[in-house]
């Protein structure tokens, strides 16, 4: 079992509710998706290929037992539910950054999902997958990112429309960096007392001059 592999890295994890603590990055190739704010563009092309082998070896150099794969969009390749299963089955706590437009079915309960629901300035919220939002579970996270009040509002419809199947205290919502400021984004939240989280890219705020993996 291969998958094609952009890089692999150690750096500290920056967008979910594990923030903070640091995590082994495992990003995978190609992208179904041409998000108009996207900083990893880097990634839509194939990067080497690797060996199952060969990824576990490299992780696990780094002495650390918090995995996630990211990319691009890591459910483009066919082997990445085999990947996380067998990461799970090795005792890696494996997280899994998807953009939300591909089938979530697949995937070990024992993952966390972090769903990425693309707003109007992305220009590909149509592709949104909304039944994964039903296979969800309790560690899971839906992630907004948010450039404009258009993508605010469209965000809290989607909040009243799924209701039921949304997380409690797991819904995130992210500015888009450098493009929506984050005091403007936590006022609007406080205006509407949203039951959500304000979740900045903290990555991004330690190396702000990094395009790749740190």
């Amino acid at each position: 079992m291969s998958l094609f592999v952009t890089e692999i890295f150690y750096s500290i994890q920056g967008e979910s509710l594990l923030a903070g603590r640091p995590c082994v990055f495992i990003r995978l190739s190609g992208c179904n998706l041409r998000c108009s704010y996207c900083d990893t563009k880097f990634a839509y092309e194939k990067g080497p290929e690797m060996a199952l082998s060969d990824i576990i070896e490299k992780i696990g150099q780094y002495n650390c037992r918090l995995v996630e794969i990211t990319g691009g969009e890591p459910l483009m390749q066919k082997e990445t539910p085999h990947l996380i299963h067998h990461l799970a089955d090795i005792g890696f706590e494996v997280m899994l950054e998807t953009n939300g437009t591909l089938d979530t079915g697949a995937i070990d309960k024992r993952c966390i999902k972090i769903i990425d629901i693309k707003c109007p300035s992305s220009n590909e919220n149509k592709k949104n997958h909304y039944e994964n939002l039903k296979r969800l579970n309790k560690h899971d996270q839906i992630k907004f990112v948010i450039g404009t009040r258009e993508d605010y509002e469209y965000a809290k419809n989607i909040l009243v429309a799924h209701s039921p199947e949304l997380p409690d205290d797991r819904i995130l919502f992210s500015p888009v960096f450098t493009q929506l400021s984050a005091d403007t984004l936590a006022r609007w939240i406080l205006d509407d007392h949203l039951h959500v989280r304000l979740h900045l890219q903290i990555h991004k705020y330690i190396w702000p001059d990094k395009e790749r993996g740190v």
